[in-house]
């Protein structure tokens, strides 16, 4: 299914800022849907013949539809459509007729044109028209709170032909909010409540007010209820300038306990301002789970930074050993765990400052390279270049992935190029240092490229040292590095590696591993 965008791109003339303004419309219209109980249809007109194309429809979750059939992308014309083009050519709402059937269902047209105000603050032309159709098989003798919500939709109706409905948004702020179903409030000129619904009433008695709230200074409740003098004050002021006609930000009220969100909405039909409307919504729970979730995320950090240290203190105990040991190959192999220990810590000191588990492995990357080029006993100078890049990977990826990146630094290192004196032709080779590209060509260089296709993370690693031995059999290599990097990649990883020789020389690694971990059940899991 097209977007709002693309069908009006593809259909019309209509300019980016009127898209738009369609855009913020169809963002905000469910509060009028709902108000008015009725489907609204977004219509464009295509041709100067009175063909028009729907290119958005919301359904109100306070009455049963009118349209059984998505209406989103019929191209219509004719008489089925004659009130949109009175809307559209008169600028005015439509609201005369007889009630149309669709099928079986009885409904109401109503038609009412959207303008986009100028710069300057006037009305501009009219870009489009809102069909608000009800559906009239369940028409009742409405009630207190029917009437409440049906006058309020006709106040925002009228606002949306005047260019002033829906408000700017805030920045920062996402089209959640509280819904009409939630609760409703609505203030006259003075900032008294003229209504509230059971719901809203609810809401409130849950801040600590049990009395009715008809009657009330809204403003002045707010300061008394609130916990917070400052909540207090700015959920007042909040109120203060929906009445003055401008569209505050949402604000949310803690007192004994609950915590109630609120958004304010300035009604001026015509451009006179009337009073407000105020819609609530109770999140008391989703804010305790909210202070649950950053306790759980608290704790799990503080987790990965004691790993992190445990790990270090591990590598420091390694280090003391191996200065203690008289054997060369035995120092060795303590020096060679002490780089894979700190290797795994530098991922959960990564995760120790992130929000979720996950990691930007650029950085571990580049500091576990930088530290095997620091630690290599070799003296050529080889060239380091990175092309794309490993972007965020889960955390059981990284710990794996990052011990076989060390493997393969340390091997590429140190025996890539190694001195002309110490010839090593039972050499793993593998990634050396990554920094962004640099380099002049014709000197000794590893290339790391790194992209992601289908779910799947690529990793190539070339050199132009000296290739690998005529013998060489990565499947039956005896040594512990290689071993490693096998036992990592196709087991923990699930992936692929592949050591062949370059196609200009040198040496090239390829890695596959997919970034899609499957469930207990068997199902793919992002």
């Amino acid at each position: 299914m097209s977007t709002l965008r693309d069908l009006a791109e593809e259909h019309t003339h209509l300019r980016p800022a009127d898209i738009d303004h369609l855009h913020r419309i169809a963002g905000d219209w469910q509060l009028l849907s709902d108000l008015s109980f009725a489907d609204l249809l977004l219509w464009v007109p295509v041709d100067a013949d009175g063909t028009f194309l729907c290119v958005a429809q919301v359904r109100p979750t306070t009455a049963p539809t009118a349209y059984q059939d998505d209406q989103v992308g019929r191209i219509v014309g004719g008489p089925e459509v004659a009130h949109l083009g009175v809307a559209y050519s008169q600028g005015r709402i439509w609201r005369e007729g007889d009630p149309v059937w669709y099928g079986d269902v009885p409904a109401r047209h109503e038609a009412i044109p959207v303008r986009l105000r100028t710069a300057e603050g006037e009305a501009g032309e009219v870009i489009a028209v809102v069909g608000r159709d009800t559906n009239l098989s369940t028409a009742r003798t409405p009630s207190q709170l029917e009437l409440n919500y049906l006058t309020t939709a006709d106040d925002l109706a009228q606002m949306i032909a005047d260019g002033t409905f829906p408000p700017p948004r805030h920045p920062g702020e996402t089209t959640s909010a509280p819904r009409v179903g939630d609760g409703l409030v609505r203030l006259d000129a003075g900032g008294k409540v003229t209504y509230a619904s059971p719901n809203a009433q609810s809401a409130y008695r849950r801040l600590g007010y049990a009395s009715h709230l008809v009657g009330e200074d809204l403003a002045a409740l707010h300061r008394r209820l609130a916990g917070d003098p400052l909540d207090g004050t700015e959920a007042a002021n909040g109120i203060l300038a929906a009445l003055r006609g401008e569209a505050p930000p949402r604000r949310e009220i803690d007192a004994r306990g609950a915590t109630m969100l609120t958004r304010a909405l300035p009604l001026m039909p015509a451009g006179v301002p009337i009073g407000a409307l105020v819609l609530v919504r109770d999140i008391t729970e989703v804010r305790r789970r909210d202070r649950a979730l950053i306790t759980k995320d608290a704790t799990i950090r503080e987790i990965h930074h004691r790993v992190k240290n445990n790990l270090q203190t591990v590598a420091a105990l390694l280090r003391l050993q191996a200065r203690r040991v008289a054997m060369p190959e035995a120092r060795v192999a303590l020096e060679e765990s002490v780089r894979r220990v700190a290797s795994i810590a530098l991922v959960h000191e990564t995760l120790s400052m992130s929000s979720d588990e996950a990691v930007e492995f650029d950085g571990i990357v580049d500091r576990v390279a930088s530290a095997a080029t620091e630690v290599a006993a070799t003296e050529v100078s080889v060239g380091m270049r990175r092309r794309g890049s490993f972007g965020v990977l889960p955390a059981e990826i990284a710990t794996s992935l990052v011990m076989v990146l060390n493997e393969l630094l340390l091997n590429a290192v140190e025996h890539g190029f190694p001195p002309a004196d110490e010839p090593d032709l039972d050499a793993v080779p593998a990634v050396p240092a990554i920094v962004p590209e640099a380099g002049p060509s014709g000197r000794p260089e590893v290339v790391v490229s790194a992209h992601r296709f289908r779910k799947m993370l690529h990793v190539s690693v070339t050199d132009n040292g000296r290739g690998l031995p005529p013998d060489f059999d990565a499947e039956r290599g005896s040594r512990l590095g290689l071993q490693i990097v096998r036992a990592l990649v196709t087991g923990e990883l699930r992936g692929t590696i592949e050591l062949r020789a370059g196609a200009n020389g040198g040496t090239e690694a390829m890695l596959v591993v997919p970034l899609a971990r499957s469930a207990p059940d068997g199902r793919s899991q992002a």
